[in-house]
């Protein structure tokens, strides 16, 4: 099993330098004309208002791979962002119940010969997995300039391995298993003019030199070959690491088998402008304090479906809250409730199952995807076009209605 974690990105560099100011009221955008005692000048602000005097605005993209991973000030890299201490809660934190309806894939596994693979290149996230994770008596081991650079056993015996990069995982039948992972991959952002599509870019505000602004470039730049040519927004987030990241999916699922299952925020095409940051369980500007805050964009499932490019059949996305109810969370949270006595975690547990399901909380905004072999849908005769996601012929699991027989 292959679980992917907050990965770095290479993304495109605008070519173009001379640009011109630019605000749009965009709900989760700064509008450049926050105070400036708001903005405090954090290491990561520094080191970004030099990088743009010395080569000149810089993309979105640019932007959120710095923030979020440079090696020495990314907020990912040394920084434990989760909890209720932390920047934000993931779902298997809310309720025990996301994790065990879950608990259908290991009853599947636990007769095979398993191995865990994780992808991480937070330092301080993959310290608090081991310590989660492996036992104790068992020693781990580290080689900081391997691709492998942790190693270990997991308490059930399983063996457990870190990377930095997909590409360095081994190429065997594996489950992929991407939870708010694409979401933090490096956006670029493109709004519609009269002159034609013109990409968002990140300058220095002249009127403050230690305060960063939204600029738009003067002319095309290469990312922009990666908006679809009947697009009708007029404004749009290009994600090209997902792009690459899911045709990598694709082809070792086609060649080695398995599955990959895809969740996070996101649409099907239809949003515009998502990019936000949180810092505190709180929306914080994406421009103000870098560094400090958590930056996501929301998935375009469309694209990703697109990238897949056929290789490979591909389920949804489908609303958490019709995901978890076709895994039997309903099943699982009678149980517990009927073991349950005390008053206290039987409320800890309507509390969770709401925040999972509630249609006004996550149940509609977070969604699954998934990629898997023709064959397990189709026989391995048939052949679907790149844009095809049609339910299965065959029941998949979170996929297809709950049946009990």
């Amino acid at each position: 099993m292959i679980l992917l974690a907050n990965a770095g990105a290479r993304p495109l560099r605008a070519a173009a330098r001379a640009v011109g100011p630019y605000l749009w009221g965009g709900k989760y955008f700064s509008s450049g004309k926050e105070p400036v005692e708001n903005s405090p000048a954090t290491p990561m602000l520094q080191h970004l208002v030099y990088k743009i005097k010395s080569t000149g605005p810089i993309t979105v993209a640019e932007y959120m791979k710095e923030v979020l991973t440079n090696p020495v000030k990314g907020y990912y890299v040394h920084r434990d962002m989760l909890g209720e201490k932390g920047d934000f809660i993931t779902s298997p934190e809310i309720s025990q119940i996301f994790g065990e309806v879950f608990s259908q894939l290991g009853s599947v596994l636990k007769k095979c010969d398993i191995s865990i693979h994780l992808v991480e290149v937070s330092q301080k996230l993959s310290e608090i997995q081991a310590l989660t994770l492996t036992e104790e008596k068992v020693p781990l081991e580290r080689d900081a300039g391997s691709p492998v650079y942790m190693k270990g056993v997991t308490k059930s015996g399983i063996p457990i391995s870190w990377y930095r990069d997909l590409q360095d995982v081994p190429k065997e039948h594996s489950f992929y298993v991407a939870h708010e992972f694409f979401d933090v991959l490096p956006v670029h952002k493109f709004q519609k003019t009269p002159q034609g599509w013109r990409e968002v870019l990140i300058d220095i505000d002249p009127q403050v030199s230690d305060k960063l602004r939204f600029v738009l470039a003067p002319c095309a730049t290469p990312a922009e070959a990666f908006i679809q040519h009947d697009e009708t927004r007029d404004h749009v987030e290009v994600c090209p690491e997902a792009g690459v990241i899911i045709q990598e999916l694709s082809q070792r699922i086609a060649l080695t088998g398995g599955a990959a299952l895809i969740a996070d925020y996101g649409h099907d095409g239809t949003k515009t402008d998502t990019f936000r940051g949180f810092c505190g369980h709180k929306l914080h500007d994406v421009l103000i304090a870098p560094g400090t805050a958590d930056l996501t964009a929301d998935v375009d499932f469309s694209y990703l479906r697109r990238m897949a490019q056929g290789t490979v059949a591909s389920l949804g996305p489908i609303k958490q809250q019709t995901f978890l109810k076709n895994m039997g969370i309903d099943v699982r949270l009678k149980v517990l409730l009927d073991k349950s006595t005390e008053p206290s975690l039987r409320q800890q547990l309507l509390q969770g199952y709401d925040m999972l399901m509630n249609p006004k909380k996550m149940g509609e905004r977070f969604n699954f995807f998934a990629l898997l072999p023709h064959q397990r849908l189709h026989g391995r005769n048939h052949e679907i076009n790149a844009n095809q996601s049609k339910p299965s012929s065959s029941p998949v699991a979170g996929f297809s209605e709950l049946t009990w027989q």
